[in-house]
Parts: structure tokens; sequence; C-alpha cells
């Protein structure tokens, strides 16, 4: 028996509450391994698998639960904090809004398996307003559900799992280095295309002070709001003249985005990552007159200039989905 295993026997319980909550906290150390083990001891009858999926599944309801009341104390500060320290701010809150908009609350559950997603969906309910009860039962499923995956695939192939970690074992300090290695080169181009992308369009912004100059002086430029459906539920305020429009509809519509006109991106995310996605995307698609707005919809907001209810349509140059106007109930 390996030194691993014969550790989890001995503290069993706490080493899979503190795993699993290192990992649903957002630490970038997985939980897996540990997970995979227990399920190994469990079918050789060395550890309870029962008492095992309630301490993980406790450890990552306990993880959410404090992610869900920060989130409803903060909202978005706390989302642009962690997209702030994300490998990938970009995508981290778009994809989990994505998917809390079109599953709800079982987006929650989902969450636990995709990467990112899982420490992203628990504040980003809290900021929704969604009910306590509510969330702790759909998250309590989605924790015993993804712990117990683990625990399953471990139980099934536990054999299988001893000869792997003996495998290791014998390669001795060398499988250490090498998986550190591979965590290195990882987080090394994960930071590279970000400060690649941020550099890319850097001067190119524009401030919230020179469009409202723009627009008081009678220029028509084609302002594009890329926040998600599920932030304009929340505010469905767009700067005036604005038209909605996803990072799927803006590389599905390029061509029916105007060329001799100024395009004004913007959105809430940290750094202006998301404008500047779909900046070079119109980019290389000829649409040089392309600028993120500095600040986004915040830098907006806090200016108190003028904003119009969401229009599910267009500006002038672009085809109307619709022309109706949504007004507030």
């Amino acid at each position: 028996m390996n030194d691993t295993l014969a550790f989890l026997i001995r503290h069993g319980t706490v080493v899979l509450i503190a795993a699993v909550f290192i990992e649903q906290i957002g630490a970038p150390l997985p939980a897996a391994p540990w997970l995979f083990a227990a399920g190994a001891l469990a079918a050789s009858g060395k550890m309870n698998g029962l008492l095992a999926l309630c301490a993980g599944g406790f450890a990552s309801l306990l993880a959410d639960t404090i992610w869900f009341y920060l989130g409803r104390r903060y909202g978005s500060h706390l989302l642009g904090l962690l997209c702030r320290i994300s490998l990938t701010p970009d995508s981290c809150v778009r994809r989990t809004q994505k998917v809390f908009t079109r599953y709800g609350m079982r987006g929650v559950v989902a969450a636990k398996f995709i990467p990112g997603l899982s420490t992203m969906a628990p504040p980003l309910a809290g900021s929704s307003g969604v009910g306590t009860s509510r969330f702790l039962l759909f998250d309590g499923i989605g924790s015993l559900f993804y712990v117990g995956c683990f625990l399953l695939v471990g139980f099934l192939f536990s054999h299988q799992l001893e000869q792997i970690v003996a495998a290791f074992a014998g390669l001795g300090g060398n499988a250490l280095g090498l998986v550190a290695a591979f965590a290195v080169v990882y987080i090394a181009w994960k930071y590279f295309q970000r400060r690649r992308l941020l550099c890319a369009l850097r001067v190119a912004r524009i401030t919230v002070d020179e469009l409202h100059h723009k627009l008081e002086a009678g220029e028509n430029p084609v302002i594009l709001d890329l926040r998600s459906l599920s932030e304009l539920d929340a505010n469905p305020a767009l700067i005036r003249g604005a038209l909605h429009m996803t990072m799927e509809e803006v590389e599905r519509r390029q061509q029916e985005i105007p060329r001799d006109r100024d395009i004004i991106l913007y959105c809430s995310c940290p750094n202006e990552v998301t404008s500047a996605r779909a900046a070079l995307v119109l980019r290389r698609s000829g649409i040089t007159r392309v600028r993120p707005l500095l600040g986004g919809m915040d830098a907006w907001r806090e200016r108190n200039y003028p904003t119009d209810l969401r229009v599910i349509g267009t500006t002038d140059g672009l085809p109307a989905h619709s022309a109706k106007l949504e007004h507030p109930s």
C-alpha cells in the first residue's frame, strides 16, 4: 500500500473535506486524486464510501455557500476580482453567465464539471438574487453528484488506480517534476495569451468622455453592447443608441456591420477583454475603425451619462431583429 493511500486511510474524512474545500474555494489544487483514492479504498473495504460521499459533498457545499454570500454582498465587484486572477479572464464570467442563463439553477449543477465555472457559478447565483434555500438545494445535489462521480470511478477502477499510483511512485521525483513542468508551461502560456490580448488593442481604446463628446457633437458611431443576457436582465439600460449583440452574433453577423463608421464596443468585464476579443474578430474581417470602450458600462454609469432601455433591434446601418422596445413592468 503506497503512502498516499495509507495516509488517506488514517485521516480519510478530514483529508477529503480539506481537499474538496480547497479545490472548490478556487485554489488550483485538484481534489480528484483524493476522491479517486477514496473510491478505491471503499472498493477494498478500507473506507466507508457513504461517509466519503457526505464529507466531500459537505466540503463542496460549504465552499460554494461562502462564494454565494460573497456574491450576494459584493456582486459584480467580486466577479471582476475573480476574473482578474483567472487564467482565462475573457471567458470566465461570460461562459458561466451563458450556462446560468440557459439552464438556470441546473447550470450550477453542470458547472461543477466545467473547469473555471465551478468557482464562478455560486457568486453569480448570489449576485443574481437566487434564494438561499433554492441555491442550497441545487448546489447540494450538484456537490453530491460531483463527488460521487469521482468516488464511483475510483471504486470501479480500483485495481487500475493502484497500478498507476505504484508506477508514479516508482518514478519518484521525476514524476513530480514532470507534472510541475507541465503546470508551469500551461500557466505561462495562458498568461502570455492574456497579456497579448490586452495589449493588442490597448492603444485603440476610447474613454467614456470621448464617446459622450462624439454623441453630443452629432457623430453617429455604431455602439455594440456585448454584455450577457443575464446582465441585461439585471440592468436593461444600454448606452444611448447602442445595440446589444452577443459574441456569437458578432462573429456570425460581421458582414452586416458598416465599414465606414466608428464601431464602439463595450462590456462590463475586467480590462474590457470581451470587447478586445470582439475587436480582434472584426479587424480580422476587415473592419478597422473599431475601439473598445475604456471602463465599459460601469464607467459610463459612474459618469451618469444618458442611457436607453434595451431595444431588441438595431441602430442605423444594421438590420433589425425587431423594433419592439422593452419597457419595465
